[in-house]
């Protein structure tokens, strides 16, 4: 019930959920005598046909959106991320969403569900808009500082995860870098490349530079976590401002306001295409469990998306694909 509107967000979107997933059952963990204001003309406005799929559990502790992870996992274990990750590890939820702190999630996240064999780092892994659909990107954050090891890591992790959540039996892979050529940027990736490059497992296409995350030529793209984002806030901060710039030159003058009315459809769809919200839901690949983190100022169609994501990857087992994955790149003796 995190993020920057809370449960006034959060809520709605739920219930939203509830109403398009018919199977779909919720745990809201949170203080309770924010939850209920909200819920309440919900549940009057409606049949109510929804309402034993939802359970609301209080939880009186609140991590600020600043606060340190390493205070927050020692400090709040009463609140709605430490209970609701719980749930998670006991298998009485499938997934995990928060638009929480960041870092108090992964935190809590590795100590209450740990990680999957094989895997030294977890990943934040998000989707990205492109004009053939959309490409991965990780990591978004986790790990400032990587190895080779880690890179490679995370390129088994987001393609075990691409084939069954896009169905692409050999999803693409790049790395993001400074230039195309081999000689280009830091040692680190230069030896992640040929080490991807050697992997028959991999469908290695070789660096990508900034541009070339949007342009549909890869699935997935790996960086360390303070590349990866830099890119994403980069790339959000650039969407709104075309957003804002069309709207303002739209309204600018008569011709242009009937040019949008006619124009409104196609409008409409490029606004799907490049919305920061429609693409949110990010996972937190490498936990032992389904984790989506969404972002704390998404909208609520962007929140809902965010448990869109958690569903599909629960229903595809994607940590368990992952394993699969990891084990197959162990040698044989």
């Amino acid at each position: 019930m995190g993020g920057d509107f809370g449960p006034r967000l959060t809520v709605p979107s739920a219930v939203s959920s509830l109403l398009r997933y018919p199977h779909l059952r919720l745990q809201l963990y949170g203080d309770e005598s924010l939850v209920a204001p909200v819920l309440a003309p919900l549940l009057a406005g409606s049949s109510h046909a929804w309402r034993d799929r939802l359970e609301v559990i209080h939880c009186p502790q609140v991590v600020a959106m600043d606060e340190k992870p390493a205070q927050a996992l020692r400090r709040k274990r009463d609140s709605s991320l430490w209970h609701a990750l719980r749930a998670v590890a006991e298998s009485r939820a499938d997934a995990c969403v928060s638009a929480g702190n960041t870092g108090a999630l992964m935190a809590m996240g590795m100590s209450l569900l740990g990680k999957l064999p094989g895997i030294d780092r977890p990943a934040i892994c998000t989707a990205m808009p492109t004009p053939q659909g959309r490409a991965y990107l990780l990591d978004m954050g986790a790990n400032i500082g990587c190895d080779a090891d880690h890179l490679v890591q995370f390129a088994h992790m987001a393609s075990a995860m691409v084939q069954v959540v896009e169905s692409i039996p050999e999803p693409r892979v790049a790395l993001l870098n400074v230039g195309h050529e081999e000689d280009k940027g830091e040692a680190v990736v230069r030896e992640a490349a040929v080490r991807l490059a050697g992997d028959a497992r991999i469908n290695y296409h070789g660096f990508v530079e900034g541009d070339g995350i949007f342009s549909g030529a890869v699935d997935i793209i790996v960086c360390d976590g303070f590349v990866g984002n830099v890119a994403l806030k980069s790339s959000e901060g650039v969407a709104r401002m075309i957003g804002a710039m069309l709207k303002d030159s739209l309204n600018a003058s008569l011709a242009g306001k009937i040019g949008a009315f006619f124009a409104r459809a196609a409008l409409a769809s490029l606004k799907s295409r490049i919305d920061p919200s429609l693409y949110n839901g990010a996972s937190l690949l490498g936990l032992n469990g389904v984790v989506i983190k969404s972002h704390g100022g998404a909208t609520q169609a962007g929140f809902e998306n965010a448990l869109t994501v958690a569903i599909s990857a629960a229903r595809q087992d994607v940590p368990q694909r992952i394993v699969t994955r990891l084990e197959s790149l162990q040698p044989q003796p």
